[in-house]
């Protein structure tokens, strides 16, 4: 039987990068070692480390005037070192508010400045949920930064428009990176947990405008500041070496498949099936809206949620796994990032068919 895992993180790998791991696992690049065995300063390892940081900069199409940092803690972890290093003396910055984890990012800022927090999402009659346009966000523009998640991996919902204020814009793209194209020049910092759509847990990559480093001082803890980790090409202390390797190879597989446009079409019919299997039924339904519905994390309900234990149970009986909703809002979802291929969304949606077929 193969095994669908629709886990929104630690996520599924793909298989050719895990195939490629374990096989380099005791001895990489004939060294004798495995990569997590080697010095992180050693030549052989540099090596690795130079090479990712050149794919993901041919993925994102990352210019000169950005770095690129390997960071510890994942995105929680930048919660805490975005205002860290981009608040000044004003201590002002503004939120937007679209889920879960957006109102995570302000708990942890409110600790280190004044930080604006709204709203943006909107709720209908039928409680259809959607993101306001940026055009609508009331923005103070001598604040030090704005911070948004352009995905909420809990609640479903993306934004898809592309940022333009007049002052620092900072993204959580934990869960949308590499998924589909972005202009980065609209963004001046954006940064991710691996364990969505790069690698294992643990690993956070943080790309920053360097004319923002001059705003990180030497109060910041030195695993947190950003221009010192930019000094030190991510080596300030051992990185996590292992991880950046995995990484390293999910880019590199990304490159082969043709990079983020060729994702992103992919990644367009994956989520289009699944919706579309969603609104044809009275069975399962969707509360976000079409411009808003996120195409990692698709969460929908059953129309009999006393049918969601048997749902889950048969569903995993079928190799379908991780299929239960966040317990903030409860229902199915289904996280279908770029390892997740067609066929296990295509599976997903015959199984779906065929358990509203025997129990609606």
């Amino acid at each position: 039987m193969t095994v669908y895992n629709f886990c929104a993180g630690p996520a599924k790998l793909p298989d050719e990068v895990m195939i490629k791991a374990q096989s380099e696992f005791r001895d990489w690049n004939n060294t004798g070692c495995s990569v997590m065995e080697l010095s992180h300063r050693s030549k052989v390892y540099i090596e690795v480390y130079d090479q990712a940081i050149q794919s993901l900069k041919t993925l994102l199409n990352i210019g000169d005037d950005y770095t690129v940092l390997f960071m510890h803690g994942g995105g929680r972890g930048q919660f805490s070192a975005v205002p860290l290093n981009l608040l000044t003396e004003k201590k002002q910055a503004h939120y937007g508010v679209t889920g879960s984890w957006s109102k995570s990012a302000v708990t942890e800022a409110e600790k280190f400045g004044a930080i604006t927090a709204r709203d943006y999402v909107n709720v209908d009659t039928k409680g259809q949920k959607s993101v306001l346009g940026f055009d609508q966000w009331k923005v103070n523009n001598t604040v030090d930064f704005l911070h948004y998640c352009p995905n909420e991996t809990v609640d479903g919902i993306e934004i898809f428009e592309s940022p333009k204020f007049e002052i620092p814009v900072v993204a959580d793209m934990s869960s949308t990176i590499l998924s589909r194209q972005i202009e980065l020049n609209d963004y001046d910092l954006i940064y991710a947990g691996a364990q969505k759509n790069i690698g294992p847990s643990g690993l956070s990559i943080v790309v920053v405008k360097k004319e923002l480093l001059a705003r990180s001082n030497d109060s910041i803890p030195s695993v947190l500041n950003y221009k010192l980790t930019a000094e030190n090409d991510s080596m300030f202390n051992t990185p996590p070496t292992y991880a950046i390797y995995l990484a390293k190879l999910v880019f590199d597989w990304l490159l082969e498949r043709g990079g983020v446009a060729a994702q992103e079409v992919l990644n367009i019919e994956k989520a289009k099936c699944l919706y579309q299997a969603i609104d044809a039924s009275d069975f399962y339904s969707n509360n976000i809206s079409q411009n808003n519905r996120s195409r990692m994390n698709v969460p929908f309900f059953l129309a009999n949620d006393s049918l969601d234990k048997l749902f889950l149970e048969q569903a995993e009986n079928n190799g379908l796994l991780a299929l239960k909703g966040h317990r903030i809002v409860g229902g199915m979802r289904a996280s279908l990032y770029n390892a997740m291929p067609i066929e296990g969304v295509k599976t997903l949606v015959e199984f779906m068919q065929e358990f509203e077929r025997t129990h609606a």
